[in-house]
């Protein structure tokens, strides 16, 4: 075993794919840890972990995402602008009424990494409708 060197992926030989996740129906949750893992690259057997290995994710229909029990009524989300009576609080349903894009995002969001180099997010596309303007990168259809 004298000599054997672990492996540790570079940023100019990652090879980056492409993948398309139709959200419908699918609880938000299982949604948010699979697309986390796709992004971080841990899904990858050359998973290293201070270079961004992680693929691109395209997620359509997030209009139509599902949340199991009564989570639309119960469960908030909250925000805070750092001022005096800046706390504000919404319900899942009121925010999926205002945006389900931005609300998909913050919950995929809080399954990644909280304070690294690795730009995360930037390979997320979310769009609430079945059309998105990707197609020419040819993305594989992951279906959960």
């Amino acid at each position: 075993m004298i000599g054997s060197k672990s492996f540790m992926a570079r940023k100019e030989t990652v090879q980056r794919s492409w993948f398309l996740i139709d959200a419908e129906g699918v609880p938000a949750g299982r949604l948010a840890s699979r697309v986390a893992l796709i992004l971080t690259g841990k899904n990858k057997p050359t998973y290293t972990p201070h270079v961004d290995t992680g693929d691109f994710v395209i997620i359509i229909n997030a209009d139509k995402v599902g949340l199991t029990g009564n989570k639309l009524e119960t469960s908030t989300v909250k925000s805070f602008s750092g001022f005096p009576g800046g706390f504000k609080e919404m319900t899942y349903k009121d925010a999926m009424k205002r945006s389900s894009v931005r609300l998909l995002e913050r919950i995929i969001r809080g399954m990644l990494p909280k304070h690294n180099r690795l730009n995360f997010g930037r390979k997320l596309k979310v769009y609430a409708g079945a059309a998105h303007p990707h197609a020419a990168q040819k993305p594989v259809t992951i279906t959960l």
